[in-house]
């Protein structure tokens, strides 16, 4: 399993291109095959780069989740395909991201890529900048980590 950390600034150039930082290049397991699935987030205004095998993880996942007949079920499979595409690694290690993704992220001249986890966050650069977790994050933390600030006392 890949584990993609850290953050990369690059520019995009008049195709779409973006170079694949050289510590995510090494962090791909030979699975992936260099080929990857972008997609739009969910919640942010971002797109999600998964390499291959981790795409193929999130698939099983969800088939495994999913009836085929349920109305419901084939109107979140639709919105969970829209706005995604197959890409490949060139071989100076540049990702070719389709124009109308890049659109829908607002990403211009510049792009973030950030690992997190088994997946690489794409954002505009002015984007990314904002992010400022700060006290939601220790919240956050102390929320679902379980931590707590509270003193112990003794008997």
């Amino acid at each position: 399993m890949a584990s993609f950390i850290g953050n990369y600034t690059c520019k995009t150039d008049e195709k779409g291109r973006v170079t694949l930082p050289t510590a995510f290049k090494k962090a791909l397991p030979a699975e992936a095959h260099d080929t990857f699935i972008v997609k739009k987030d969910i919640y942010q205004k971002c797109l999600v780069l998964y390499p291959q095998n981790e795409w193929e993880k999130q698939v099983e996942q969800i088939r495994a989740s999913l009836n085929p007949y349920n109305k419901e079920h084939m109107i979140f499979l639709r919105g969970f395909y829209k706005d995604t595409a197959e890409v490949e690694l060139d071989a100076t290690n540049r990702l070719l991201i389709p124009r109308r993704l890049l659109d829908e992220a607002g990403i211009g001249k510049e792009a973030v890529l950030a690992g997190i986890d088994n997946k690489i966050e794409i954002w505009s650069k002015e984007s990314y900048d904002t992010i400022d977790a700060g006290e939601d994050f220790a919240i956050l933390a102390g929320k679902i980590l379980g931590g707590t600030n509270q003193k112990t006392e003794k008997p």
